[in-house]
C-alpha cells in the first residue's frame, strides 16, 4: 500500500447479502495523492458509491485494506471524521428545517466551520436561506448537501455524483467551486457517470465496471489508448500507403485511424501538396475519453 497516498485501498472488496451474495466492489486497488481530484467513473451499478462509502469510512470492507490520512477511516473514525467532508446521494435532511437552520445545526457538530453566509454563498443558496428543505428542488437539495460537505473546510472531500440533477448553470458553479477547493489544497474523490465531468475535473480517474477497475490513468492517458482520427473528402484519387494507419473509404469520404496524429497528418498534407489536391472538410482530432470508456467497458463485457 502506498504510504504517501491520502486515500488508498488495497484489494478492497464489498459484498452485500453474505455468501454467495453480490460483490459490488471486487478487489480494487487505488492510491489518491494529496491535492488531486481522483474520479471513479462508471455506469450506474458499476460499484462507485459502494466503493466511496467504504473509502469514506461509512462502511466496513468485506475484505481488503483502506486508509485515509494514514488511518482506517471506519475503525479510527474519531481521528478521521473531523478532517474529511462527505456528500452522498441519499441526504436525509430534516424536511421542516430551513436551509439556514440545516447548515447551522450541522455547523454545531464541527470544530471550526465556515461562516454560514460563506457556505451558502459558495453553493448559490443564499437567496434560499429561509426556505424549508421540503420546498427545495432536487438540485437545490444537492447543493445543500455540498454546503454541508465543505462546511468544516475538509482536507479530504468525498463527493458522490455531486452534480446529479443540477441545471447547467448550477453544474458550472459546482465545477468552479470544486476547482477552487483543489487550488486551496483539498484532496477530492468524486464519483460520476458523466464523461464530460470526469474529463473537465479529474487529474486521474479509475473506470469501474462490475466492481472492478478496468482502466486507470489521466483522462489523456486513457483517451490515448484509442486511435486518433483524420477525416476528409477526396473523390477519385487513390490514397498513399501510410504506415500503421487504418484507412476506411466510403464513397468520397476517407477516415484514417492512427496512433500518431501529428505524424500522419503531416504525411497526408505533404502528399496532398505534392499532388495539388484540395482535402475538403478536413478534420483531425485525438480520441476522446468517451471512446476509450466505451471501448474498455465493451472489451470487458465481451
Amino acid at each position: 500500500m502506498d504510504q504517501s497516498a491520502v486515500i488508498s485501498a488495497e484489494r478492497l472488496t464489498r459484498r452485500f447479502g453474505g455468501r454467495p451474495g453480490h460483490d459490488a466492489v471486487r478487489g480494487i486497488d487505488l492510491a489518491v495523492r494529496r491535492g488531486e481530484l481522483f474520479a471513479l467513473l462508471g455506469t450506474n451499478g458499476a460499484g462507485k458509491t459502494s466503493a466511496l462509502e467504504v473509502l469514506a469510512g461509512l462502511a466496513l470492507p468485506t475484505s481488503g485494506t483502506v486508509r485515509v490520512l494514514g488511518q482506517d477511516p471506519f475503525r479510527s473514525r474519531r481521528h478521521v471524521r473531523s478532517r474529511i467532508g462527505i456528500m452522498l446521494q441519499s441526504r436525509g435532511f430534516a424536511a421542516d428545517l430551513t436551509v439556514a437552520e440545516t447548515v447551522s445545526t450541522w455547523a454545531g457538530s464541527l470544530t471550526s466551520p465556515r461562516p454560514l453566509d460563506e457556505a451558502l454563498d459558495l453553493v448559490g443558496l443564499s437567496p434560499r436561506r429561509n426556505v424549508r428543505v421540503r420546498q427545495l428542488s432536487g438540485g437545490e437539495q444537492q447543493r445543500l448537501g455540498l454546503a454541508l460537505a465543505i462546511l468544516g473546510k475538509p482536507e479530504v472531500l468525498f463527493l458522490d455524483e455531486p452534480t446529479a440533477g443540477l441545471d447547467p448553470a448550477a453544474r458550472k458553479q459546482t465545477w468552479a467551486l470544486i476547482s477552487d477547493l483543489l487550488l486551496s489544497g483539498t484532496t477530492v474523490l468524486l464519483t460520476t457517470h458523466q464523461l464530460i465531468e470526469a474529463s473537465a475535473l479529474a487529474d486521474r480517474l479509475a473506470i469501474l465496471n462490475h466492481g472492478q477497475v478496468v482502466g486507470l490513468g489521466t483522462p489523456e492517458q486513457l483517451a490515448a489508448t484509442r486511435p486518433a482520427r483524420i477525416t476528409f473528402h477526396l473523390p477519385g484519387v487513390p490514397l498513399p500507403a501510410l504506415p500503421q494507419v487504418v484507412a476506411t473509404i466510403n464513397g468520397s469520404s476517407v477516415t484514417l485511424e492512427t496512433q500518431d496524429l501529428q505524424g500522419t497528418l503531416t504525411e497526408v498534407l505533404a502528399w496532398a501538396g505534392r499532388h495539388d489536391l484540395q482535402l475538403h472538410d478536413l478534420t483531425a482530432r485525438p480520441a476522446s475519453l468517451e471512446e476509450a470508456f466505451l471501448a474498455i467497458t465493451e472489451d470487458v463485457a465481451a
